[in-house]
């Protein structure tokens, strides 16, 4: 029995007790015929075709597929063969040749394309309702806009219809509708996703998103998708930026405090910092205003001439196809010339360095993912105020190049969701995961429609290519220098032992206090606890690099067989020192001495 909720964990536990990927399909298809609101999808794959992928993958297996059998759905302004791209603008409609790269990555790793989705047309907006399909409506009360502009993404995944799901994220589009839908947002830093096969909104800084209910699964579907594309002009290589496991934390203050009235996304902004304080975090207000004039410039500035350049040979021939407030939006354009647009640059970049003093200052930032949020009739009454109010605090990160992830922060007395949103520098994407998952734990509010339910432990993923190195002592989690493992984005892989022919030593005057592990042929015991840790390769190298003699790194064979890299110790500095095997481990010991 499947819960109401589709989390990859969940599926995959429902496999390991018997289900294949045929029988999962036929619920996901059942379930898409039972869904109340008509606006998720513009187009559903059929039935046959999901079927016949469904029997592929249980007559491949499940080898080599790190998303087999995983049913997901994707914006409809992101190319996948066999179904047409409209980006919610039926005569603009096309057949496309080939998958957009993202959607390639994921059907290579087992993943199975359910239907593409609806949204603000052209990605033109942050609510949901710009679309001749429909409008599609917050899981939690049809009265409000379900965000936007990946509005169908966000509703697919929260009404349990598929594991995960694809948006796009120019303003906020990725973000806020994971607010209203109780949803995790993952936005990528620009360039790490390829945007290969992506209808444009603005092609500079536009982002390919996902939609899950934890942070470790959003993480884990961006790694499948992620890295270098050649034939994306905006590709980047990433460096992995690192961030401390007890970040400092950028907060609100004073006037830039703006919730347009809405007391409760305030008090429960004001709740998600008393939670990351709790997790240790430091909280240092910051001012906010060089960000939201940098947001500004996204819409109020030339980059709006950006989203004419994208579609201006269709707009000369069909305006009349246009939403009336897409239109607007698009038209506005022209009054935009090319020295508007060097003068905007230069504008960016003299707030690029007027924000430098605060990111001195802290690690990341922390804001809600929509300052407010109405209903639709609201929204269409005013449908240009209320959408800038949702972007106040999501538009300025995709023009600063910055990572993003918008998790849940708990329901209010209307039974509406909240949520915040972290941002750190470019390519800080892994390193932000861990905070991230923690303060969406804190926050109890289940994932999506399922209020109740508890988060998945996922297995962690390792992005191809990291390395694993066994930690013994200091470095383990909570301790001193685990914070040299965590701050480049190291993934905690499983806590084990060592064989049984290992002795742990304390070693004197480290600082801090740091083990001695030995190999001790023919002794026996039951080995000594460890943690294995991946990292990406750099950070590897940087990290062996500094290790202090009289340790190193060597090989160190596990209790069930296994060899990995390992603090090893020199024998000769073992001589004299306190012999702690007993205890069998540093946390054990180090908890001995008070």
């Amino acid at each position: 029995m499947l819960p109401e909720f589709l989390s990859i964990t969940a599926i995959r536990k429902a496999y390991a007790g018997g289900m294949t990927p045929v029988d999962l399909i036929e619920e996901v298809i059942r379930r898409c015929d039972a869904s109340k609101d008509p606006a998720i999808f513009i187009t559903r794959a059929k039935a046959e075709d999901l079927r016949a992928q469904a029997k592929a993958l249980v007559a491949r297996g499940p080898e080599g597929l790190p998303l087999y059998g995983i049913p997901f759905a994707a914006k409809d302004n992101i190319d996948a063969i066999g179904l047409p791209t409209t980006a919610a603008c039926p005569d603009f409609a096309y057949d496309p040749a080939a998958d957009a790269t993202v959607i390639a990555r994921l059907k290579a790793a087992g993943a199975i394309l359910i239907g593409k989705t609806n949204l603000d047309q052209f990605a033109t907006g942050l609510n949901g309702s710009r679309s001749p399909y429909g409008i599609p409506r917050c899981v939690f009360d049809a009265d409000y806009v379900s965000g936007g502009s990946s509005s169908g993404s966000a509703v697919a995944v929260a009404s349990g219809l598929c594991a995960f799901s694809l948006g796009t994220d120019t303003a906020g589009s990725g973000r806020v509708p994971a607010m209203f839908n109780n949803l995790v947002g993952l936005k990528p830093s620009p360039g790490l996703v390829p945007n290969t096969g992506l209808v444009p909104a603005c092609a500079s800084v536009d982002v390919i998103t996902v939609f899950a209910g934890s942070v470790p699964e959003a993480a884990e579907v961006r790694a499948v998708m992620e890295g270098y594309d050649a034939a994306d002009p905006f590709s980047r290589v990433a460096t992995p930026h690192a961030l401390p496991a007890r970040p400092r934390i950028g907060v609100l203050a004073g006037a830039e405090r703006n919730f347009y009235g809405n007391a409760e996304v305030e008090a429960a902004y004001d709740a998600a910092c008393k939670r990351a304080e709790d997790l240790g975090a430091e909280l240092v207000p910051f001012d906010y205003a060089p960000f939201r004039e940098a947001a500004a410039l996204l819409y109020d500035g030339p980059w709006v001439a950006e989203r004419l350049a994208a579609v201006e040979p269709f707009l000369k021939d069909h305006a009349d196809s246009f939403d009336p407030t897409v239109r607007g939006i698009i038209e506005g354009a022209r009054k935009y010339s090319a020295v508007d647009a060097f003068n905007g640059l230069y504008r960016l970049n003299a707030l690029r360095q007027k924000v430098k003093p605060v990111w001195e200052a802290v690690d990341m930032l922390m804001l809600p993912t929509s300052p407010t949020r109405c209903t639709v009739a609201d929204m269409l009454a005013e449908p240009v105020k209320r959408n800038s109010e949702f972007g106040l605090y999501t538009n300025f990160a995709n023009l600063l190049g910055y990572a993003a992830i918008a998790v849940p922060g708990g329901f209010g007395a209307s039974g509406l969701p909240t949520g915040v949103q972290f941002v750190a520098p470019p390519f800080s994407d892994q390193a932000l995961v861990p905070f991230a998952t923690a303060m969406q734990k804190a926050a109890a509010s289940g994932m999506g429609i399922e209020r109740s339910a508890a988060l998945p432990e996922a297995a962690p993923q390792v992005p191809e290519g990291w390395l694993t190195i066994a930690a013994v002592g200091a470095h383990l989690s909570g301790m001193p220098l685990n914070h040299e493992l965590t701050g480049p984005g190291g993934i905690l892989l499983e806590t084990t032992r060592t064989a049984g022919d290992y002795r742990l030593y304390s070693l004197a005057g480290t600082v801090p206090a740091k083990p001695g592990l030995v190999r001790v042929p023919n002794a026996t015991g039951d080995g000594i606890e460890l943690e294995l840790w991946a990292l990406p390769p750099a950070a590897f190298g940087a990290f062996v690099a500094a290790i202090p003699a009289p340790l190193g790194v060597g090989k160190v064979t596990l209790a069930d067989g296994r060899a990995v890299t390992c603090f090893l110790c020199e024998a000769h500095a073992t001589e004299g020192a306190e012999d702690i095997t007993a205890f069998g481990g540093w946390r054990a010991w180090r908890a001995a001495q008070g």
